[in-house]
């Protein structure tokens, strides 16, 4: 057996030395093209963020049987094809006792929030050409601030727990919660349940912790956008897809929001992203945050969910073989 790993740059040495048990192990790091040529010979892909895996992948590796992904959300990932070549696909997605301890996309939030806010990368930019003027990066506090988060998953109860840090009035919304007429039974003291309305009428900031699904594409766009606060800040840690980018854009453009700070894009990609509107738009506004999907990319993390997914794939291959003998 073949696995190829194919963004393999720091991955976890417990993790490859466990795959290297019971197969072969190939480290690369791979663009587009050189991806399709080595998929060629694999049974198991393990990707991550970079590549999206659509048929073309999927047909160039007849041999494959599973595909591994250390990630919640499966964009990135042609489902409906897999299922057709009778792909197994193992994620995280739904590992929610697992999750509970993988903290790293809510730090980021906060890290976005903050930088926002306190206006950090431009003072550092200009701190870097020689200046010193403090007076030209006022920024504003989190303290009495009002958060709004929609999507009070995993994610979202992880950051309101870190903003009430910050004492910060903190509003949640999902269709999960009880109707706002008898909100706040379950919820931790200092967080309220409301509807989206609500939540995006008071919110100084507004945080999106929503999973992707064809009921969610798209579905935060300019009617949301225009019942949100006047001037009040936006943050994106979730998926791109969730998010109309032309009406984000537009309500920029007429001081609707006062920033927005994203680690994910729409149609993200390791190529071509220098033409994407918001990545051109963030080189010369800056009220524009982006990051390149680094939520989930820290140390810890990654080697919890390397170690996670090889434990379970080996599992699976066991079992497997168990059914075969």
């Amino acid at each position: 057996m073949k696995i190829l790993l194919a963004e393999s740059s720091g991955f976890s040495t417990a993790a490859l030395a466990a795959l290297r048990s019971v197969a072969e192990v190939i480290e690369a790091d791979l663009d587009r093209t050189a991806l399709l040529a080595a998929v060629a010979d694999a049974d198991v892909l393990w990707v991550r963020l970079r590549h999206q895996i659509d048929e073309q992948v999927l047909s160039a590796g007849p041999k494959l049987k599973y595909l591994v992904s250390p990630t919640t959300g499966l964009n990135h990932l042609d489902m409906a094809a897999a299922k057709r070549r009778n792909i197994q696909v193992i994620s995280l997605r739904g590992e929610v006792e697992f999750l509970r301890d993988i903290r790293a996309t809510a730090e980021l939030t906060v890290g976005l929030l903050l930088s926002l806010l306190r206006r950090i990368p431009p003072a550092l930019q200009d701190t870097q050409a020689g200046n010193w003027d403090r007076d030209k990066f006022q920024g504003r506090e989190l303290y009495g601030k009002t958060v709004g988060i929609v999507g009070y998953g995993r994610l979202g109860r992880i950051v309101a727990r870190y903003l009430q840090a910050f004492d910060t009035r903190v509003l949640v919304t999902d269709p999960e919660l009880e109707a706002p007429g008898s909100e706040g039974a379950a919820l931790p003291d200092g967080v309220v349940a409301v509807s989206l309305a609500r939540l995006l009428a008071e919110s100084d900031v507004v945080t999106l912790h929503v999973n992707l699904c064809d009921a969610t594409e798209g579905f935060f766009g300019a009617a949301e956008f225009a019942q949100m606060k006047p001037g009040a800040w936006f943050i994106n840690t979730a998926r791109g897809e969730l998010v109309d980018e032309e009406a984000m854009i537009a309500a920029l453009q007429t001081d609707r929001l006062a920033g927005v700070a994203l680690d994910v894009l729409r149609d993200e990609n390791s190529q071509g992203m220098a033409r994407h509107k918001l990545v051109q738009l963030s080189q010369s506004d800056p009220r524009v945050l982006i990051t390149p999907h680094i939520g989930g990319c820290t140390i810890e993390s990654m080697e919890k969910t390397e170690r996670h997914l090889a434990e379970r794939l080996l599992s699976i291959l066991a079992a497997n073989r168990s059914a075969k003998s």
